[in-house]
């Protein structure tokens, strides 16, 4: 097995998270994949692989095609991490079959972002929840999750949320609707103190949570829940993963990235600034 094989295999999203952020950059700079292939002396074939993570990239070859891009300072460093992390075995393998094929998509996207941003308006966003909580939500979706397995999906969520404490931490914006904070799950006492650890996750430096007030009527957000991954250190998303009861998917077409990314903006223009969200959070925990 070469070195672009064992980058893919080992890798899997890493490498696919790469793969789309070359194949943006090329398109970016006007190039074609017949460029892309003359400058690194292939196919349009292994250019192809390449951009969508079925074959990983050299480091030479990664240099090349940056080069041809013209892509340098801060983002050129944060492709080259990223070409490095997608040759690591991520932390999730250690649970084998616990966690589906989709679930380690998921985790693959967020382990690579740099930028992590996230409507949500049912529950509290998944690196929020506090382990009472993750559990009550876990137990009450006995379609999606099997009950033996429930222990092992709440320990997987709480090391979830190292890429907000990591040396070099992901920044997370997350937008709840006002239901999230009011919704008993598990209990009053378990909603109270899911609301005291809303308080003071909220002022982590890297971390930015508004709330959507019901007052405010019908927002943007009626498309549903969804999660934006942002690969580079320009906050533009990469990818946007999507959920539903009994299945997930993710979209990576630029058309497609660019109404989520409007959508976020309309909902951020209609919550609640942070510190005024914060006051929310703490008045309706009081309230329980």
């Amino acid at each position: 097995m070469d070195e672009e094989q064992a980058s893919a295999a080992l890798g899997g999203e890493g490498a696919r998270r790469l793969g789309s952020e070359l194949r943006r950059l090329r398109e970016a700079a006007g190039k074609g994949t017949e460029d892309a292939a003359k400058a690194l002396a292939c196919s349009r074939a292994k250019i192809s692989r390449i951009e969508t993570g079925a074959s990983g990239v050299r480091r030479l070859d990664l240099g090349v095609l940056l080069d041809l891009y013209g892509v340098s300072g801060n983002e050129r460093s944060a492709l080259e991490e990223l070409s490095r992390d997608s040759k690591k075995r991520g932390w999730w393998h250690d649970y084998g079959d616990t966690i589906p094929s989709a679930y380690a998509d998921f985790l693959g996207l967020e382990g690579d972002a740099r930028y992590i941003r996230t409507w949500q308006s049912m529950v509290v966003p998944g690196l929020l929840q506090t382990e009472q909580y993750a559990r009550a939500v876990l137990e009450a979706n006995p379609a999606a999750v099997r009950p033996e397995r429930i222990d092992q999906l709440v320990k997987i969520r709480m090391e979830r949320k190292e890429v907000l404490s990591r040396p070099d931490p992901a920044r997370f914006w997350a937008i709840i609707w006002e239901p999230v904070l009011r919704c008993l799950v598990g209990g009053r006492n378990v909603q109270r103190a899911q609301l005291d650890h809303l308080a003071v996750v909220a002022q982590l430096p890297n971390v930015t949570l508004q709330v959507v007030p019901l007052d405010f009527g019908a927002t943007a957000g009626a498309c549903g829940a969804f999660v934006m991954f942002g690969f580079t250190d320009s906050p533009n998303p990469g990818a946007v993963f999507l959920e539903t009861l009994t299945s997930s998917h993710y979209m990576e077409q630029q058309a497609e990235l660019d109404g989520y990314g409007l959508v976020f903006e309309y909902l951020r223009s209609s919550a609640l600034n942070p510190a005024n969200s914060l006051d929310m959070i703490s008045a309706i925990a009081a309230e329980m």
